[in-house]
C-alpha cells in the first residue's frame, strides 16, 4: 500500500516510573497475551485489517470483550514517532508509535444509533485501556540480588495500550456467537480432544455451507461426536 509499517507500544511503568532497565523491556515485550491481560507491547497496525476488541468498553453499546472491528486510523502525538528497532519480528523501517491517544475502528455491530461528529456510523474511537499484572523477575537479576529457591522475584507493571489485537485469524472460543460472511476452519484437533464445541463452533459461525471452507484433511470420526 505504500506505508511504511506502523507498531503501537503500550507504555509500562513499575511504582509511577517508566521502565528503562534493558532487560526488563526485552522480557515485557516477549510476554505471552494471556500473561498481560491481552493488551499486546506492540501492536501493528495496516489500514483495513480486521480486529478484535480485548475489553469491555462501554457494554450497553455493544463495545465489548471479543466483538470485531475494522482498524481505520491511528491517532497519536505526533512527537512521539520512534524508529528505533524494538522487535526483530518486523521491518527496519517501521514506525513506533509510542504515546498513542485513540484507533478509530469500525464495529458494524455496534449498538450506538447515531454517528459522533465527523465520523460516518458505526466508525468509533477505542481509547487507551489500562490493566495490572506481575512479572516474574528472577532470570534477570544479579547473581548477586538472585532471591534463594524457594522465593520468587516479581514486579507489579502497570500497562497502558489499546485493547485490541489482529483478527485475521481466531480460536473457536473467540469464535462463539459470532455470525461470520465466510469462514476458513480447521477441523483437524489434537490426538485424544473429544470436545464437540471444537467442532460444532466452527461449523456454525456461516449461515450458508458454501461460506466454508476446510483448510487441511481431517478424521471424519470428529464429525460423529
Amino acid at each position: 500500500m505504500g506505508h511504511p509499517p506502523m507498531v503501537c507500544v503500550a507504555l509500562d511503568t513499575c511504582k509511577g516510573k517508566a521502565i528503562e532497565d534493558p532487560l526488563l523491556l526485552k522480557k515485557l515485550l516477549e510476554l505471552s497475551d494471556s500473561k498481560i491481560e491481552h493488551l499486546p507491547a506492540l501492536l501493528l497496525f495496516v489500514p483495513g485489517m480486521p480486529v478484535i476488541l480485548t475489553q469491555n468498553i462501554a457494554i450497553e453499546l455493544g463495545l465489548i470483550n471479543d466483538i470485531n472491528g475494522i482498524f481505520g486510523q491511528l491517532v497519536y502525538h505526533e512527537d512521539s514517532i520512534s524508529t528505533e528497532n524494538l522487535s526483530e519480528m518486523v521491518p527496519n523501517n517501521t514506525q513506533y508509535i509510542r504515546r498513542p491517544i485513540y484507533a478509530v475502528i469500525e464495529m458494524v455491530k455496534s449498538k450506538i444509533e447515531c454517528k459522533l461528529q465527523d465520523l460516518q456510523p458505526n466508525i468509533l474511537p477505542i481509547p487507551l485501556a489500562e490493566q495490572t499484572f506481575r512479572v516474574d523477575v528472577a532470570d534477570i537479576l544479579p547473581k548477586d540480588k538472585k532471591p534463594r529457591s524457594n522465593q520468587r522475584a516479581s514486579l507489579t507493571i502497570k500497562r497502558s495500550a489499546l485493547p485490541l489485537m489482529p483478527a485475521y485469524c481466531i480460536t473457536t472460543h473467540k469464535s462463539q456467537g459470532q455470525t461470520l460472511s465466510k469462514a476458513v476452519i480447521d477441523l483437524k484437533l489434537p490426538n485424544e480432544t473429544d470436545d464437540i464445541a471444537a467442532v460444532y463452533v466452527p461449523l456454525s459461525r456461516v449461515k450458508r455451507l458454501v461460506d466454508i471452507a476446510i483448510l487441511r484433511p481431517f478424521d471424519y470420526k470428529v464429525l460423529l461426536m
